[in-house]
């Protein structure tokens, strides 16, 4: 085990110094901060992608149909609400006709 110990120590003073340049500090954090503005930048856009846009119009169109069915359906209960109301008497105008013959 000693042998192993003495060995390991013996290759730590082997080790020489790593020569850097002056501005590697600088240029790294130019780098990494240059990444950091483009990944903000891309992420204020991501709203805008074709994805977002077809599935929004697919949204509107969808409200949109169901919007008209909704008045269609509206207009047809309220044409079946009258003819029954005008089929058994309980129209306005027989009402009014009513009431004015008596």
């Amino acid at each position: 085990m000693e042998d192993k110990v003495t060995k390991t120590l013996n290759a730590v003073t082997k080790i020489e110094q790593v020569k850097v340049s002056p501005f590697f500090k600088d240029k790294t954090m130019q780098k990494l901060f240059a990444e950091k503005a483009n990944a903000q930048e891309s992420v204020k856009l991501t709203w805008f992608s074709p994805k977002f846009q077809l599935a929004t119009l697919v949204v509107v169109i969808s409200v949109n149909i169901w919007a008209f069915s909704k008045i269609t359906l509206e207009s047809v209960y309220q044409n079946n609400v009258n003819e029954f109301a005008e089929t058994f008497g309980f129209s306005d105008s027989n009402v009014a006709g009513t009431i004015l013959n008596n």
